[in-house]
């Protein structure tokens, strides 16, 4: 059966056993068999195993898709002090694997959770600029194929870390990161169009506008995705 005909019940008792599982210490050898071929095979990291779309934000900040431990390593290798984790979840042996080869190599590793097909959470954007202040760089941020949710988050880390404009920042959600505007994943573009129309444009900053104008309900019922990118993105590439 497909996942998105179940009952919202269900589809919850199955991930919260995905985390269950997952969200633990790997148990031995069999243990890290398991969260490899999970991580290969459920998660689709044999595709991120030849490319992990590593890209470089700044002088400080890169974004990737969802790092194996010897990808892990050899950010470590490149004086990476700091990994930020966009995905949430962990409901997968990436994530098992990933705790594990951080704490071992001494990476701190962190969350900050978005969405790709949604509208923005103002509480989320709130809190951003706190967020990266507080950071210990270099850092990599990643989401699971580094196209959508680690765009996003990698602008939102140039307007309100950086102080870049909107358009240096929106062009890290761009067709060569395998990101597709006029998928549901366009809302994250939608999102940069409407600050720059009602704030940016009004001379109103970034941060201002998010808390005293900005209307995610409004966003989400205005946004219209394109039906034929819908299927690359969400039934062909399998993304989140």
């Amino acid at each position: 059966m497909i996942n998105r005909f179940l009952k919202p019940e269900v589809r919850y008792a199955r991930r919260m056993a995905r985390i269950a599982r997952w969200d633990k210490p790997v148990e031995g050898g069999a243990g890290r068999l398991r969260a490899w071929a999970n991580m290969l095979l459920v998660d689709h990291g044999v595709f991120r195993l030849i490319y992990l779309n590593k890209h470089r934000v700044s002088d400080r900040l890169w974004r990737s898709a969802q790092p194996a431990p010897h990808q892990i390593a050899r950010l470590k290798a490149e004086g990476v002090r700091t990994i930020i984790n966009l995905r949430g979840g962990r409901e997968h042996g990436s994530w098992q694997l990933q705790k594990e080869i951080c704490g071992r190599l001494g990476i701190t590793l962190t969350e900050f959770i978005v969405r790709s097909r949604g509208a923005p959470d103002r509480e989320t954007l709130l809190r951003a600029k706190e967020f990266f202040d507080t950071l210990a760089y270099p850092a990599v941020l990643h989401c699971k194929s580094g196209a959508d949710r680690a765009g996003f988050v990698a602008a939102l880390y140039l307007l309100v870390h950086e102080g870049r404009s909107v358009d240096e920042a929106q062009r890290q959600l761009h067709v060569r990161y395998g990101h597709f505007r006029f998928s549901k994943t366009g809302i994250l573009d939608a999102f940069f169009d409407l600050y720059r129309k009602e704030g940016e444009a009004k001379g109103i900053p970034f941060l201002t506008w998010v808390e005293t104008h900005y209307d995610p309900e409004a966003l989400e019922r205005s946004f219209r995705p394109g039906f034929w990118s819908n299927i690359l993105v969400d039934r062909i590439m399998r993304r989140e």
